[in-house]
């Protein structure tokens, strides 16, 4: 069975930085491709970033682009998220998915999710 767990949540300042990890087991994590989405309240989920099964292809979301910087870890069966410059329009519920495409990072198309973990970004 497909699992997919996110750490790395908190609060954090305006200005500062988070890294989300999601760890994964159940798939054979080197085959899939990975997303990270994000979930405020009242609006649509939406992709945040995406990576290629290889790691040789991402896609970032305008809103981040610049900020926030996706990875993989095959051999550890591992995706990160670093997030430096959180502003108040980044706090939400923030999920990883596997087996869906880079390009868009449409969240419709992934089949796998984690449980999210939570971003706060306060003073």
């Amino acid at each position: 069975q497909e699992q997919l767990v996110e750490s790395g949540g908190g609060l954090v300042q305006p200005g500062g930085s988070l890294k989300l990890s999601c760890t994964t087991s159940g798939f054979t994590f080197k085959y899939y491709n990975i997303g990270w989405f994000r979930q405020a309240p009242g609006k649509e989920r939406e992709g945040v970033t995406c990576i290629h099964n290889s790691g040789d292809t991402t896609s970032y979301a305008d809103s981040i682009k610049g900020r926030f910087t996706i990875s993989r870890d095959n051999a550890n069966n591992t995706a990160y998220l670093q997030m430096s410059s959180l502003n108040p329009e980044d706090p939400a519920i923030y999920s990883c998915a596997a087996g869906g495409p880079v390009t868009g990072c449409p969240p419709t198309d992934y089949p796998y999710w984690g449980q999210g973990t939570q971003v706060t970004v306060s003073s």
